[in-house]
């Protein structure tokens, strides 16, 4: 990808990194990081959320700076967001997440690693300096689950956000009709009918063999050796995280935890209860139960619940500056942006990361200062109002 396809007069938002992304991988790469659940209608509720609520701007104030620092965890970052966790980065670009770690540390903000991912956690401390989180699933059972804690201590990773809404993998209809576990596991024969998607792709062909053809998730050591690529669904049925679960998580990590996948007041406040430090409003960007509430529309009422008592965060759906400033409006500490940052890496590694962060802070600010907000401290519900309905 050269500079000249990711400059600024050609990628103007995320939809062209995205239309980007298109052109460099494998349409079941593509589908992977683009699809949701079942019939996609949370995936598509979640961004259709966000034309539901209006910008309310101040008029004739002149706004000379905008100042876009949060402190998230006790760390001071310079956006309003942090990169979430994509699993199988690697697989999008060679090093896929330690070019989108070294984008997040370049922009002051955190990068968060997923269990998983396609390189160790230790490779990606090394590549940031920035703030890393580590998202963790008990797959491989505690024993495992417990060293990948304690390399992520070690290694200096600040929060650890463990996910609580993927008993089971969703089922993901693209995914499927696309064969992503003959991919990932079958045999020589049944990879072979990807070989036209691939041929029609050379740069992300010759990118994967030169990574050395990852196929492993080097942070979940079973007694084996590294997990292989193989039904992550059934490997999360096997390992699904409870509420009792956070005792020994508490006891191995000696550090604040997210709590990731919350969908109600309930559970955030038992969240609050088992000791979580913040609370990530999340429906896995519409890829595990199809049909649940945006997350946007959730976001109120966990706000409401457990707002006074821990930092509320929430993903799902953000492609725009604007969708940033709406869920900061309606109580939102900050925001996480997955697919955001995803299509930019597919496209071209660190400079995608670095072009699809540089996007939304533009935005950001240019909508901070159209709405006569100085400052994301100063933001609240006066500046928004719900759309009213058509007749």
């Amino acid at each position: 990808m050269s500079d000249w396809q990711l400059a600024p007069h050609r990628t103007v938002c995320i939809e062209d990194l995205r239309q980007l992304a298109t052109r460099r991988l494998p349409r079941v790469l593509f589908d992977y990081i683009d699809g949701g659940a079942e019939g996609e209608r949370t995936l598509a509720q979640n961004t259709r959320a966000f034309e539901e609520i209006v910008l309310r701007p101040r008029s004739a104030v002149s706004v000379q700076s905008v100042d876009l620092h949060t402190n998230i965890l006790g760390h001071q970052l310079n956006l309003p967001f942090v990169l979430a966790p994509v699993g199988s980065t690697r697989l999008f670009f060679p090093r896929g997440e330690q070019c989108a770690a070294r984008a997040a540390t370049s922009a002051g903000t955190a990068y968060t690693l997923s269990t998983l991912s396609g390189t160790t956690l230790e490779e990606v401390r090394q590549s940031a300096s920035g703030p890393l989180w580590y998202q963790l699933y008990l797959v491989g059972g505690r024993e495992v689950a417990q060293s990948a804690i304690a390399r992520a201590r070690a290694a200096g990773y600040t929060a650890l956000v463990v996910t609580i809404d993927t008993p089971v993998s969703g089922f993901r209809e693209r995914d499927a009709r696309n064969g992503m576990q003959p991919l990932s596991s079958g045999s020589l024969g049944e990879r072979l009918r990807f070989l036209p998607q691939f041929v029609t792709k050379p740069s992300w062909v010759s990118g994967f063999i030169m990574d050395g053809r990852p196929m492993t998730f080097p942070n979940i050591v079973l007694p084996t050796g590294p997990m292989p690529y193989a039904d992550v669904g059934a490997a999360l049925a096997q390992s699904a995280v409870t509420w009792n679960d956070f005792r020994w998580i508490h006891e191995a990590w000696q550090g604040p935890i997210v709590v990731k996948g919350v969908h109600t007041a309930a559970d955030a406040y038992r969240a609050v209860e088992e000791g979580a430090a913040a609370i990530v409003v999340s429906n896995h960007g519409g890829r595990q139960l199809d049909g649940v509430a945006a997350t946007l529309h959730v976001l109120p009422e966990v706000v409401a619940a457990v707002g006074d008592r821990v930092q509320v965060l929430m993903d799902g759906g953000i492609r725009r500056g604007s969708d940033i400033v709406k869920a900061m409006a309606l109580g939102a500490k900050a925001v996480l942006v997955g697919r955001a940052y995803a299509y930019g890496v597919a496209a071209a590694g660190e400079p995608g990361a670095r072009r699809a962060i540089d996007i939304l802070r533009t935005d950001l600010m240019r909508t901070m200062a159209l709405l006569g907000c100085p400052s994301l401290a100063e933001l609240d519900e006066s500046y928004i109002t719900r759309r009213t309905p058509s007749p």
